[in-house]
């Protein structure tokens, strides 16, 4: 089979532009669609502006400030370089990744596979393109840990081998379409959240150029998940919460643990290639 064509979604952080060119380097990118933003509607800003929801946005958004303020995700992925793309004359901005320019943009190139890392939730139309589907960079391990802040959850409830990213085909839920590979990283005493999740991220980069070659020799991938799991959102993970993990790290969570890096595929099963 020929190069498959790929459409690449994604956000704008570092780890985002990481994964990217790591697919620009081993597959035939057509375009890269970057959201560039929330989008609001009324009814959005009405639920933000809720006294609770307005707490909990300012309340993480400090947060955030304070984590990356030393720019330590760009210099994880890209050393002393600048986080950049290297295919920048690929971009489109949307404001949302469902907005029709990007159904219109698909439609045109038809690319084989659409390939996510980062952006909002794939809804409507979006869903149907892609001639073999739409493959995402999930982290959390689906189905145990899907939605949001999957790598705190899993240091949270003493679990640091369930640590890792999921590549899985998208469907109508949330992280919760057939898998195709886990990928858990290196696990050492001294690592926390972010250096956990920016290694699970950049071992997974990996694996994603390794998801295209693979469907691009016609192997038969995509099991599907064994139960829903749990479902984790935003607004799950609160101050008390940190405060929690922050002690359980210091008493020693992850004191002499040393868990080596560890890529589990996920093949077609016989009875599912006899009903294909």
């Amino acid at each position: 089979m020929a190069d498959l064509s790929v459409m690449v979604l994604c956000g704008r952080a570092p780890r985002h532009l990481y994964v990217a060119n790591r697919l620009c380097g081993s597959a035939q990118v057509v375009a890269i669609v970057q959201e560039a933003g929330s989008h609001w509607t009324y009814k959005k800003i009405l639920k933000l502006l809720r006294p609770d929801n307005l707490w909990r946005k300012v309340w993480r958004w400090l947060r955030d400030r304070k984590r990356y303020a030393d720019g330590g995700e760009g210099k994880f992925f890209f050393g002393d370089a600048e986080p950049r793309l290297d295919r920048p004359e690929l971009v489109t901005e949307v404001p949302h990744i469902n907005h029709p320019s990007v159904i219109e943009l698909a439609d045109r190139l038809r690319p084989d596979v659409i390939a996510v890392f980062g952006t909002s939730l794939i809804k409507g139309a979006l869903l149907t393109r892609g001639s073999l589907g739409i493959i995402n960079l999930h982290g959390g391990l689906s189905p145990e840990y899907r939605g949001a802040d999957c790598t705190f959850w899993a240091l949270y409830n003493g679990e640091p081998e369930k640590i890792g990213c999921t590549l899985h085909f998208i469907d109508a839920g949330i992280d919760t379409g057939k898998l195709l590979a886990h990928v858990c990283p290196e696990v050492h005493e001294g690592d926390n959240e972010l250096t956990l999740f920016w290694r699970a991220v950049r071992d997974s980069a990996e694996v994603y150029a390794e998801v295209i070659d693979r469907l691009t020799r016609s192997e038969a991938l995509g099991a599907p998940q064994s139960g829903k799991g749990k479902l984790y959102q935003v607004k799950d993970r609160g101050w008390h919460d940190e405060q929690q993990l922050a002690q359980s790290l210091h008493n020693g969570l992850l004191k002499d643990i040393h868990l080596k890096k560890r890529v589990t595929w996920f093949a077609v099963t016989p009875s599912e290639k006899e009903r294909r």
